[in-house]
């Protein structure tokens, strides 16, 4: 499905990339009386600020500040964006940007980072998840937002940042990158030995679903016209566009529900569909690996084919974001981002705070993970949305456990990876899921969960 350009929808985490992520009345409004006597109180309030403050502030700054305030206390992933904000975000989305290249969250004290990006300046610096910013340029980032963060974190290419970073285990220290054009490329794709395909997803974006098929022909091409099976890696994925993770959906399903929506009113929900003879696998078993920071779009993704049993999930429980963020221009006055619906797998399932739950819990062993990594998941962020969709019963599935030889205590969920060895020869939970695709191949079963 394709947005107008009065709207676009979100399935985002509330994340802020640090390369960089009139209100119309609604139904049960107050009465005009009780919205005349608010108005009155918020004009009063900053006549006060503008009279009183030690310093002058502008009438600018003063409507630009509420308006974030209203829209951030509502829940994390709703937002005002001002202009440069806002064409900031439709720069983004398109997978070019100039920064340091990594996806940042923010805990009760500081901005965190979440992942960095592939090959950026974040990555190649050795920046992990988890990591805490304590300071940039020397400033603390006790009292900052993630959007006071993230807007010192960008700067010119080739211009220079300090951060001072807490990783768990080691006392701070310094590390300065030098910021550059970000050019993202979504989607990467490698042959795995017999005739597997791997790819991976690391955010949707517009051009996404484009990627995804040129990069399947030629694993086609590379295998001799035909895969035997295929790797989806959605791993570290924070999510995206919600009609780039339909789309790719769309083609491993001959047509039926990928996702809905639901808003305040029936008149908001939605369904959306996958394209009749879409699979363009033709049934070849698949598997996705999945983790605590795959978000939003790629959990659509995940639980389409999980519950469409079109797929076997593998790897650690996701995210948890269940919530559709719709983008609204304000006529040169930039956007808000608000959430205006939650989103359903195919079979009702809300995972809102919840995220999927793969078919085989497989851990990477210790010398993969991020030691001490703190993971943050939905339910986590201050001012989540609650699950109010039905509990998942009848969905058939059984999860199973399996960890590294290597790991001999209880298996944990909250786990980090380490970027640097996704995708990589040295990835256990890619070890496995060509293992479980050899097996299925050899067992001549059809597409699905074992």
């Amino acid at each position: 499905m394709m947005f107008s350009s009065s709207t676009r929808r979100l399935a985002a985490p509330a994340l802020a990339a640090a390369v960089l992520t009139s209100l119309a009345g609604c139904a049960g409004s107050p009465s005009t009386g009780s919205q005349d006597a608010d108005l009155a109180l918020i004009h009063e309030v900053m006549a006060k600020v503008r009279e009183g403050y030690v310093e002058p502030v502008t009438e600018d700054r003063l409507t630009k500040d509420s308006l974030k305030g209203m829209l951030t206390g509502l829940d994390p992933h709703s937002d005002y964006m001002d202009e440069s904000e806002y064409q900031e975000m439709l720069s983004d989305s398109e997978g070019e940007f100039t920064g340091i290249g990594a996806e940042l969250t923010r805990d009760d004290s500081h901005p965190k980072i979440l992942s960095p990006i592939d090959d950026t300046p974040a990555a190649l610096a050795g920046i992990k998840p988890g990591d805490v910013i304590l300071r940039i340029d020397g400033i603390p980032t006790e009292t900052m937002t993630l959007k006071d963060a993230v807007d010192r974190l960008r700067g010119p290419a080739g211009s220079t940042v300090r951060m001072t970073i807490l990783r768990t285990g080691k006392p701070p220290f310094d590390v300065t990158l030098t910021r550059a054009v970000i050019r993202v490329a979504s989607v990467k794709s490698h042959l795995e030995p017999g005739h597997i395909g791997y790819i991976r997803i690391s955010t949707f974006m517009e051009k996404t679903q484009s990627e995804f098929v040129d990069a399947l022909e030629r694993l086609k091409r590379q295998s001799g016209g035909k895969l035997d099976g295929l790797v989806l890696d959605l791993r570290n994925d924070p999510g995206g566009l919600l009609d780039s993770a339909v789309n790719v959906s769309g083609d491993f399903l001959d047509g039926g529900t990928v996702v809905s929506i639901r808003g305040r009113s029936e008149g908001e929900d939605e369904t959306f569909d996958a394209r009749p003879d879409g699979d363009r696998l033709h049934g070849v078993p698949v598997v996705v690996l999945i983790n605590s920071a795959s978000a939003s779009a790629s959990e659509i993704v995940a639980g389409a084919l999980q519950d469409r049993h079109r797929a076997t999930v593998l790897g650690t429980r996701s995210f948890g974001k269940g919530s559709v963020q719709t983008i609204i221009p304000l006529d040169g006055h930039g956007a808000l981002r608000l959430t205006t619906a939650r989103y359903y797998t195919p079979s009702g399932r809300s995972i809102q705070g919840e995220g999927i739950t793969p078919d085989q819990v497989v851990l990477p062993p210790k010398n993969e993970q991020v030691v001490d990594a703190t993971v943050v998941h939905e339910n986590n962020l201050p001012g989540a949305l609650k699950n109010t969709g039905p509990e998942d019963s009848d969905t058939g599935r059984k999860t199973t456990a399996l960890s590294p030889a290597s790991q001999k205590e209880e298996a944990s969920e909250d786990v980090a990876i380490d970027p640097a060895v996704i995708g990589t020869s040295k990835d256990y939970q890619l070890q496995i899921a060509v293992k479980q695709l050899k097996e299925m191949v050899a067992r001549g079963g059809p597409a699905g969960r074992t």
